[in-house]
């Protein structure tokens, strides 16, 4: 038997209603969702279980919500089925939860940067001058060449390299619109707008990277328990001095999923366990390497189902 991963989705795996079932049946789920209410002096809960989903889109509610709620899943799984992992990662936002699923950053100071995050994310550009788009089907050289002829003196570059025939780019609005137009041109048939109201991973958020710094500045480091795949480089943070500066990088810079995964196959994890809503990682981790085997669980049947294979 190989190694296990925990991985951790990002932004757009929300839901309202999520972690409700698990919350209703496991008290250290319901107190991992009272906890993230304390350090934020919110009632997130309430948005996560309730909605409405307008409110829970909200950037600056969203990030912390999707922490919490992979944070209360973990340590039910971890607590119930006692399965450990040897790596961790996360996608963008996710990878805040690997960080705490590592021992690096305590949950609160997590909460309540990542919170913060998204309203510096928002911040960074106004509403509606930004824009992301999926293009599926197509080598990263192609990608790369139709951003370069799409910038036409403004930002838009590949964003998420996150699985074989799926890159996502990001930028300002006009520029997107001229990939996609161009990508259509060129007989790419898929490339699809997405629905988000901030262009992450470019170098628009450099200013948001600033404000982070500071932030991060203030939140007490640990050393990582287990090793942690960074976005920003495909493999593990040696040390916990390259938390802060990795974090900051990655807020403008690709996040390199499909290298991330190849990087913990290389290193002998033969499962995945996605740890959060939806099951969004466990479909590219499906398209990077087919003989992984993948798992997921964002209720109580699938709980269930996880525990028994577990036991």
């Amino acid at each position: 038997m190989g190694g296990t991963a925990f991985i951790f989705p990002g932004q757009g795996s929300q839901y309202p209603g999520m972690g409700k079932d698990l919350a209703d049946n496991f008290a250290i789920v319901r107190h991992a969702f009272e906890e993230a209410d304390d350090a934020l002096g919110i009632r997130l809960s309430r948005i996560i279980f309730e909605g409405p989903e307008s409110d829970l889109q909200l950037t600056e509610n969203t990030q912390p919500a999707l922490l919490a709620t992979s944070i209360a899943f973990l340590r039910l799984l971890v607590t119930e089925t006692g399965l450990s992992p040897e790596y961790l990662a996360g996608h963008s936002l996710g990878e805040y939860s690997a960080l705490v699923a590592a021992g690096a950053i305590d949950f609160g100071d997590a909460l309540r940067t990542v919170r913060l995050r998204g309203t510096y994310m928002q911040d960074a550009v106004p509403v509606g001058t930004g824009a992301m788009a999926a293009v599926l089907g197509v080598e990263a050289e192609v990608v790369a060449e139709v951003c370069s002829e799409a910038a036409q003196g403004e930002v838009v570059v590949p964003a998420n390299f996150n699985c074989p025939g799926q890159i996502v780019i990001s930028g300002h609005a006009t520029a997107v619109q001229r990939a996609i137009e161009i990508a259509k041109a060129r007989g790419i048939r898929k490339v699809l707008l997405l629905p988000v109201s901030v262009p992450s991973h470019c170098s628009l958020m450099n200013s948001a990277g600033e404000k982070l710094a500071a932030t991060l500045e203030a939140v007490q480091v640990m050393p990582l328990q287990v090793p942690v795949v960074s976005n920003v480089e495909g493999k593990p943070y040696t040390e916990a001095e390259q938390v802060r500066p990795l974090l900051v990088a990655q807020i403008s810079s690709p996040v390199l999923w499909e290298m991330s995964v190849r990087e913990m196959t290389a290193k002998g994890v033969t499962r995945c366990v996605e740890i959060g809503p939806g099951k969004v990682l466990s479909g590219l981790v499906k398209k990077i390497d087919k003989e992984l085997n993948i798992r997921h669980f964002d209720d109580l049947a699938g709980f269930k189902a996880i525990s028994e294979e577990v036991a």
